[in-house]
């Protein structure tokens, strides 16, 4: 039995590495009888078109047979169908307008095993803008090649602003960019928390492990998530612990003393001893600063 998916806002939301959407190459206008090898390759060609003409791409909806082949499937404009009512969306108001623009494209398996397009509507119901359609989700990418430059610059400790503002001179102007700061920010913060989920969070634990084998007073205690990568870390060192039980009438806990590279706060908690000298009790590395991640690092430090 067929399985029909429908995608009826379907326009890109997440900030990917762009591989595939040009720049100035002539790009031909769709007819019906047009052929291509894959569904990704319909895809491209679809977003190269919009973008030339100046209007963002949706997904449509999608038929897949049994083996969960795509057999038929729709492109189409992603000001196509009909906004939601503005009371709904009062909160979080839609970045792209929906006008009941009919403008598509439809794609059918053939015999060959690719996909030809069956039929094509290209009128919109609303003016297009080649110059504005940067601004269209969908075309909000960071490309392979800025991708590693904002990895490596990261890592360097280069400030994001100063960043962006590299790009946009090498670019000329600033209409040439085709992603913004938030686009940049949201990219590095995926890597940051990529990287920190593939060695960070067990380099952390094996270096905790160490400490505790020089010392067995060393106590941590580590939160992960369902897939494994962490959460909230607690520890204090052998001293710490020892200057606990006699200065503990007074503890403050400051959630605002810094943030580590991965977004991460870092919360000391600290007492004073008998002259009046700060003493550091115990620390943490918390991802949230909600009522459960409180709660857990609270518990985390009377365990102590």
């Amino acid at each position: 039995m067929d399985a029909d998916i429908e995608f009826s806002n379907n326009e890109c939301d997440e900030v990917e590495i762009d591989k595939e959407i040009g720049g100035d190459e002539t790009i031909e206008e769709p007819t019906v009888g047009m052929q291509f090898s894959s569904v990704e390759e319909v895809h491209a060609y679809y977003m190269k078109y919009g973008k030339k003409k100046g209007f963002g791409v949706s997904k449509r909806n999608i038929r897949q047979d049994d083996d969960e082949t795509v057999i038929w499937f729709c492109l189409a404009c992603a000001r196509g169908g009909t906004s939601k009512s503005a009371v709904a969306n009062v909160m979080k108001p839609r970045q792209t307008v929906k006008m009941g623009c009919k403008a598509r494209i439809n794609t059918v398996l053939n015999v060959e095993g690719g996909y030809t397009i069956s039929k094509v509507i290209l009128d919109h119901t609303h003016a297009c803008s080649s110059g504005k359609a940067r601004h269209f989700r969908c075309f909000k990418k960071v490309d392979a090649r800025i991708a590693k430059r904002l990895e490596i610059n990261d890592e360097a400790g280069i400030r994001l602003s100063k960043n962006l503002k590299s790009l946009v001179v090498e670019a000329r102007r600033y209409e040439n960019v085709t992603f913004k700061e938030e686009e940049c920010r949201n990219y590095i913060d995926k890597v940051r928390r990529l990287r920190l989920g593939v060695g960070g969070g067990v380099a952390l634990c094996n270096y905790f492990e160490d400490m505790q084998k020089r010392n067995p007073e060393f106590y941590y205690k580590i939160d992960v998530d369902n897939e494994m990568r962490l959460k909230n870390v607690f520890w204090a060192d052998a001293r710490s612990r020892a200057v606990y039980e006699s200065f503990r009438d007074v503890i403050t806990f400051d959630t605002t003393y810094l943030t580590n590279a991965y977004k991460m706060h870092f919360p000391p908690f600290v007492g004073v001893n008998h002259h009046g000298q700060s003493i550091l009790l115990g620390c943490g590395l918390i991802s949230n600063e909600d009522a459960d991640t409180f709660e857990w690092l609270f518990q985390s430090g009377c365990s102590v």
